[in-house]
């Protein structure tokens, strides 16, 4: 999907909105993670964030799903946006975002699991003792070709989907 520099380029993926609320319906606490270096980059404002995040739970609403929160990081060390050009613990693999979460919403980490489409999101997971599961859309299959044979970072299961990832999640919890 690459950067989204502009809410037109904001799309639910097909499935993710059904996959979300099945997780809502159960009871799970749903949270979205996401670096955003384009605001350090300078790519786009900061507020393009926020409003891409309202423009994303609007949509989920049309489905009856929700998230329960979205913690995100702006930051890039070599930025050119000097107030958000800095190292920092929130931006993945670091898990900074988790703990603010985790903290706020009293997470039992052991009994969590993250989804994701990189590996970068599998470290995140690992380090924080999440079972990861990777995705195939978004940058997933460019990460299974040509990253993962070079990593030791292994998500628990690779799944083409956000809602086959869920329904997986769900069997395991039954």
């Amino acid at each position: 999907m690459g950067y989204i520099n502009h809410l037109s380029r904001f799309v639910l993926l097909p499935g993710a909105a059904e996959a979300i609320r099945l997780l809502n319906e159960k009871g799970f606490l749903v949270f979205v993670i996401t670096n955003q270096s384009g605001v350090a980059r300078g790519y786009f404002p900061i507020e393009l964030v926020y409003e891409v995040h309202q423009y994303m739970e609007r949509l989920l609403l049309k489905s009856r799903a929700r998230v329960d929160g979205i913690f995100f990081c702006p930051h890039y060390p070599s930025g050119k946006v000097k107030e958000y050009a800095k190292n920092c613990t929130c931006r993945k693999p670091g898990i900074g975002l988790i703990e603010m979460a985790r903290e706020r919403f009293e997470i039992d980490m052991e009994k969590s699991w993250i989804i994701g489409d990189t590996l970068t999101d599998m470290e995140m997971g690992r380090i924080a003792s999440l079972r990861g599961i990777l995705v195939k859309t978004g940058y997933g299959l460019g990460e299974i070709e040509y990253v993962l044979p070079n990593r030791n970072v292994k998500p628990i299961l690779i799944t083409d989907d956000l809602l086959d990832a869920v329904n997986f999640i769900l069997t395991q919890e039954e």
